[in-house]
């Protein structure tokens, strides 16, 4: 079941408006390798001398050029026809991911820019629009290969190298125009309270606040049928309200709870009046679901949950970061939930918005984690903050998403162990996010060397489930770091004290099929029998551990120079996948 107002390939399906026009597709394109673009005003003519499919970075297959060398500087452009008819309302352009500094200039106007390379961001240009008229935009994108900005899995060498592939600069996720009214609803937080039976809404609205002239009615439904309608009077740009859910349709104190095995969602609208006149019409969605952690377990609605989560690093052979169509992240979430998982680590990447549309729907859980930094400065620190702010205030509403990791593996905080400038760095993070968001776990520091979390994270890629049963078997001396469970490893940050969190593995397996072509975790397997045998074994043996609450198998897919997927890059499975769900369901 999809939410009342599913439009396919709508870039952000949980804040939908039915007047719409997407940008992809065919732009003009150009190198400046020079940098000589600004200084010659190509935003006034531009004469780029290829084309480019958007979007599609230049280093993709997909996006016609095809070229994997580093380009700190490529420029964009494209005619727009905005209709006469719409010249009372506002044109907000809207880019879903541009790596990594991006300017826009309208019929030669600088706009403005936006820093970060996987956060979402608009810009109104309706002051620099000629309606009826055909317009030129044009944006310059700049990218680096410091290691300061957010980068991921991007190299910033030449060639790959170990789990780095190739970078994206550029335009790598939609972009498209919205029309909207001179007041509009700006943003709308969504809050689940489950204990209470109520969801509490945080709105933003833009525009003139006409005294006594705008209403705000907020329409909740599930499955067709409205449960509560409720209207504001906007006096001022930030509003409040909360709701509770009780209702004759399911009986008192009993509302559709969100979860893997059902996940039910309400449909919600926000419809802004004027004078009784509609002005903006706004469709949305959230899930009643709850996630707190008791005793060493991580709990969904009050019950424990144990986690089999899979890590997905979100890459195509032809297209890289940007996936090829709606229907290939579809195709991936039904092959996970097929494979027994439940849920997916969203590694080093901020995912498509309709990637996690889709877990909403179907069910399955994720961990959103942000892309890593690779050196500790002042301007990562700066950088790294921005960015996650507006990662997090933009997830938010997502109710698949059930975790925040922030940090992985010490990059970017490589003397965390050590160094109370690292540590504090993430600590600042860890209570930046809890101020946005103060009901989802927070993992400072995914795999080791933990400051404050909320779960105790673990990688570890040992071969054999006998092994791993004899590291793990007494938790005492991981969890007080008198013994380093993973190459010099500790499980804490010096200064800090295992606190009774839940303890999952996060990192495991990576399993690859004998090859010349890259390379998996420990020794390459020849047969599918000795694969399954490796899998099921370890596996097994995490499963055995009272005191482990759940795993992340290492991975979905092969990527680039990774061949350890359960799946190749073009997605043909190596292994049954209802053998591997039998195995996790065992």
């Amino acid at each position: 079941m999809t939410t009342k107002m599913y439009i396919k390939d709508y870039p952000r399906p949980q804040f939908v408006r039915e007047l719409w026009k997407s940008l992809n597709g065919e732009w003009d394109f150009r190198f400046d390798d020079e940098n000589v673009g600004e200084k010659e005003k190509w935003y006034e003519e531009f004469a780029g001398d290829l084309k480019i499919m958007v979007p599609f970075t230049y280093e993709t297959k997909a996006s016609g050029i095809g070229e994997e060398a580093f380009h700190p500087h490529i420029w964009y452009h494209r005619p727009l026809e905005v209709p006469k008819e719409q010249e009372s309302k506002r044109i907000i352009l809207h880019f879903q991911a541009v790596d990594y500094l991006a300017k826009l200039w309208v019929n030669g106007t600088y706009v403005g820019q936006h820093q970060g390379g996987y956060a979402a961001f608009s810009f109104d240009i309706t002051p620099y629009i000629l309606f009826g008229q055909s317009n030129s935009l044009v944006m310059k994108v700049e990218d680096s290969q410091s290691c300061t900005q957010p980068r991921g899995k991007q190299r910033w060498v030449k060639d790959n190298f170990e789990c780095f592939y190739v970078q994206t600069t550029g335009i790598w996720q939609s972009v498209w125009l919205e029309y909207v009214a001179e007041s509009y609803i700006k943003s709308v937080k969504m809050t689940p309270d489950l204990d209470s039976q109520s969801v509490r809404f945080e709105y933003q609205t833009h525009g003139e606040l006409k005294q006594g002239r705008l209403r705000l009615e907020t329409r909740i439904s599930f499955k067709g049928k409205i449960l509560k309608q409720t209207a504001l009077i906007v006096d001022r740009p930030w509003l409040q309200l909360e709701v509770d859910l009780l209702h004759e349709v399911n009986g008192p104190w009993k509302v559709n709870r969100w979860s893997p095995q059902k996940p039910n969602l309400y449909d919600v609208e926000f419809v802004l009046f004027q004078d009784d006149v509609v002005i903006d019409h706004v469709y949305s969605y959230f899930g009643m679901r709850k996630i707190s952690i008791e005793k060493g377990k991580v709990l969904l609605n009050n019950t424990p949950i144990y986690q089999r989560l899979i890590l997905d690093q979100g890459y195509w052979s032809d297209s890289h970061l940007t996936p090829p169509s709606e229907q290939a992240l579809i195709d991936d979430i039904d092959a996970i939930l097929a494979m027994g998982y439940n849920g997916v680590r969203k590694h080093m990447k901020i995912e498509d918005a309709r990637f996690l549309y889709w877990c909403d729907v179907k069910g399955l859980l994720v961990w959103s984690e942000m892309a890593a930094t690779f050196e500790f400065n002042d301007e990562a620190v700066e950088t790294f903050t921005k960015e996650w702010v507006e990662i997090v205030r933009q997830q938010y509403n997502h109710p698949s998403i059930i975790t925040w990791v922030p940090f992985n593996e010490s990059w970017g905080i490589m003397q965390i162990l050590t160094d109370r400038k690292q540590q504090k760095f993430t600590e600042g993070i860890y209570h930046l996010t809890k101020s946005i968001d103060p009901n989802r776990p927070v993992i400072t520091n995914d795999g080791w060397e933990h400051t404050v979390s909320d779960i105790l994270t673990l990688h570890d890629y040992v071969e054999s489930g006998s092994e791993f049963l004899k590291r793990y078997a007494d938790q005492s001396p991981i969890v007080s770091n008198d013994w380093a469970f993973n190459k010099g490893k500790y499980a804490l940050a010096q200064g800090y004290t295992y606190r009774g969190q839940p303890i999952i593995i996060s990192e495991f397996g990576g399993i690859a099929f004998q090859t010349d072509k890259g390379w998996g975790y420990g020794k390459q397997v020849v047969t599918e029998e000795a694969f399954i045998e490796r899998f099921r074994s370890i596996t097994q043996a995490i499963k055995d551990i009272d005191y482990i609450c759940g795993y992340c198998y290492t991975q979905v897919t092969d990527v680039q120079q990774e061949m350890n997927g359960l799946l190749t890059e073009d997605r043909s499975p190596k292994i049954p996948l209802a053998l591997i769900k039998e195995i996790n369901l065992a």
